[in-house]
């Protein structure tokens, strides 16, 4: 019962995972690229709003009421993957700056007069350019989403809709509730039922051996996306 529950964490943390990745690099890289353009109306203003998104945020409270009772988004895979997908102000900033830096802007000229449309454009030029900083941002991207457990611990409480991150913290606050307990027959009788350790050392390992796996196949794209998208735009 117990590895069956943690194949069904792990099943849908790489759903979230992809998913929210996938999502997310889509919307930021759009979003950059507009950025990017020195004609765009509003943009400085736009660009502003994403800075103030920096160091401040509506809080928790406003968030759960929102996502809860607007979206209605409690007990569903979609809270796991929403809340974190809209935007984060520092990939805006690297890949805005990465297309600024390194995108000729007469390319994009020499494309429209082609007749290339700007969906074209950024799909087909823009975006196999940008492989390493997209490589950066997804790896962000993605690790945040593989080790978020907030979510879950806000918008969850169906344990077949648990992420792997979900089920380790559960796990482990009740072992150590377990532990704490001063009950005698019943404390006893409980402990009966506790994970073992090899449980829980199977699932930590579990949780960080992707991104062990993964990270030197982006190390060259990293590093480059780093340096470059870091330059002042």
């Amino acid at each position: 019962r117990q590895w069956t529950q943690i194949g069904r964490a792990y099943g849908i943390t790489i759903v979230v995972t992809v998913i929210g990745t996938v999502g997310s690099l889509i919307i930021v890289s759009m979003l950059a690229y507009g950025l990017a353009q020195k004609n765009l109306p509003g943009g400085k203003i736009i660009f502003l709003l994403i800075l103030i998104t920096m160091l401040f945020n509506g809080g928790i409270v406003p968030s759960y009421i929102m996502w809860t009772r607007i979206f209605h988004l409690k007990n569903t895979i979609t809270a796991l993957i929403l809340p974190g997908l809209l935007m984060n102000g520092f990939n805006v900033i690297l890949m805005k700056n990465y297309f600024a830096q390194n995108i000729p802007a007469e390319l994009i000229e020499a494309a429209k007069m082609d007749g290339a449309g700007e969906f074209k454009i950024f799909f087909k030029m823009i975006l196999p350019l940008s492989l390493p900083i997209m490589a950066t941002v997804g790896l962000f991207v993605g690790i945040g989403y593989w080790n978020d457990w907030t979510n879950g611990l806000y918008y969850v409480t169906d344990a077949k809709l648990y992420s792997l991150q979900n089920l380790l913290n559960r796990i482990l606050q009740d072992v150590q509730f377990l532990n704490s307990s001063t009950m005698t027959n019943a404390g006893v009788a409980a402990t009966t039922q506790m994970p073992s350790v090899s449980i829980r050392m199977a699932i930590s390992v579990v949780g960080i051996l992707p991104i062990m796996v993964l990270y030197p196949f982006f190390q060259k794209y990293f590093v480059k996306g780093i340096a470059v998208g870091a330059v002042k735009g």
